[in-house]
């Protein structure tokens, strides 16, 4: 695509910021065009807005924060530098704590490395919402048109320390005695993460091993998320160590995270958020409820309303479990794709936060995950959870609408009990339920399902495909079908 035809389409928010291919999508006149409607939005709400920008370790991100700045000053916006790289959920914690009225984070989080972008986060300390999102497009769109001269940013000095505070703000809330010398495996996926959550992990008194610590633009040649695919070499050294031991990984910006077990297995982000609930509740630290998309699974439900917990679903985006914190509605919030937010330190995804709450199970009190789980199924029954990407054709997309339209009755042999359709299309069932929608973020369409076994979750992903005209093979790779 040219750069005319690139600078011709709207810069569109999808559920977490703005993102797209470097040099097609996201190119240096549409991130100056973008940083203009970031500031004259900022500074209409308040004058002379204060606005906090940093970058992760992607590539050019230091380049495109150095086209962004002048065209934020030129809004009119004080302009705050973050030592950069540096985490997205320290950045957020320094917007909540008064140190920026917005933040700016060049980052494509975990997408593949060939993607830039950029969040927007308010001084709630979460992602600013859809009318928030529209409005800055609407005037991107006005900039792009009139173009924004390059200039030179202006001359800054020191660069401002976010992470000490935010630390601090860890260890207040986390920082118990060690009582099981324990192992912890952190990989950083060559994010921001590292030098950041490791400091954080080693103040809890365990023993830190480091995998892909060096700060990476290209991220070693594959995408910065901690998916099970990705995480191999973390589960070999897991399954390597003796004694009590746990793997960890953050994403690209790490908002998001991983577990693995001390087999080196990992946990679906539905067991996780369910032990961190559990976790929080039991030692009295959640009090008014839990934010979930609706794509999560039941487990999480059934653990807090085990403990009296009320529990909201929310369409998919972080941005809107950001808002039931905000309000008061919950403390704890989580999502199927790694996001998790406890509310006094943060409301919006902290992969860090989730890491040291894990570490804190097994280090001040001795909780394996996997016995802890097992003793949830024994209380709630056994569920499995996962998501698929499939390709977004235009056939494709049309069943969803028509599905969305007029969803079905029954899936198979399943009787559909209740239907969702905030965001795709979600069809509830006795034993789970099956999931369909287009991605925020990506150019994909996602399937996401719950069963009670393995193979039932395998038959509802290949019976999610099937509604979109997409064949589902025993390995799990899709194919199209015959028309």
């Amino acid at each position: 695509m040219s750069a005319d035809a690139a600078g011709a389409r709207p810069i569109r928010f999808g559920t977490s910021g703005w993102r797209g291919l470097l040099g097609e999508e996201v190119t240096a006149p549409r991130v100056r065009a973008l940083a203009a409607a970031i500031g004259a939005w900022a500074c209409e709400a308040r004058r002379a807005a204060r606005i906090l920008i940093g970058h992760d370790t992607r590539f050019l991100g230091s380049a495109l924060v150095e086209e962004m700045v002048p065209a934020l000053e030129a809004a009119g916006a004080r302009v705050l530098r973050a030592a950069s790289p540096v985490p997205t959920p320290v950045l957020a914690h320094a917007a909540r704590n008064g140190r920026a009225d917005l933040a700016v984070v060049v980052t494509a989080s975990h997408n593949r490395p060939a993607d830039q972008g950029v969040k927007v986060i308010g001084d709630w300390g979460g992602g600013i919402p859809g009318d928030a999102a529209r409005a800055i497009a609407t005037r991107a769109a006005a900039a792009l048109a009139r173009g924004v001269p390059r200039t030179i940013a202006t001359a800054s000095g020191a660069r401002s320390d976010c992470v000490a505070p935010y630390l601090d703000a860890l260890r207040e809330r986390i920082a118990l005695p060690s009582r099981v010398r324990a192992t912890l495996f952190y990989d950083a996926l060559h994010g921001t993460g590292a030098g950041v959550c490791d400091r954080a992990l080693a103040s809890l008194g365990a023993r830190v091993v480091m995998l892909r610590a060096e700060h990476a633009p290209r991220f070693g040649g594959r995408a910065p998320d901690p998916s099970p695919a990705n995480l191999g070499a973390l589960a070999v050294a897991v399954r390597a160590a003796r004694g009590v031991r746990l793997g960890l990984a953050t994403d690209g910006d790490a908002d998001r995270f991983a577990v693995l077990d001390a087999a080196g297995r990992p946990l679906s982000e539905t067991d996780a958020l369910a032990l961190l609930v559990d976790h929080l509740a039991r030692t009295g630290r959640v009090q008014r409820g839990v934010a979930i998309s609706i794509a999560t699974g039941t487990l999480v439900e059934h653990v807090a309303r085990e403990h009296g917990l009320a529990v909201e679903r929310h369409p998919i985006g972080f941005k809107y479990l950001s808002q039931a914190l905000v309000r008061g509605a919950a403390d704890v919030a989580g999502e199927e794709s790694g996001g998790f937010a406890w509310d006094p330190v943060a409301r919006d995804k902290d992969g860090i936060l989730a890491c040291l709450l894990f570490a804190e199970m097994v280090t001040g009190y001795g909780v394996e995950p996997r016995a802890r789980l097992r003793a949830l199924a024994r209380r709630h029954g056994r569920r499995l959870c996962g998501r698929q990407a499939l390709s977004a054709t235009p056939a494709a997309r049309a069943r969803l609408a028509a599905i969305a339209a007029a969803p079905p009755e029954r899936v198979g042999a399943d009787r559909v009990r209740e239907v969702d359709g905030r965001d795709g299309v979600r069809l509830a069932f006795d034993d789970g339920f099956l999931m369909l929608r287009a991605s925020g973020t990506e150019a994909v369409l996602r399937v996401y399902a719950e069963a009670s076994d393995a193979r039932g979750l395998a038959d509802r992903f290949a019976a999610g495909a099937g509604l979109l005209g997409i064949a589902w093979t025993p390995e799990g790779t899709p194919g199209t079908l015959p028309k």
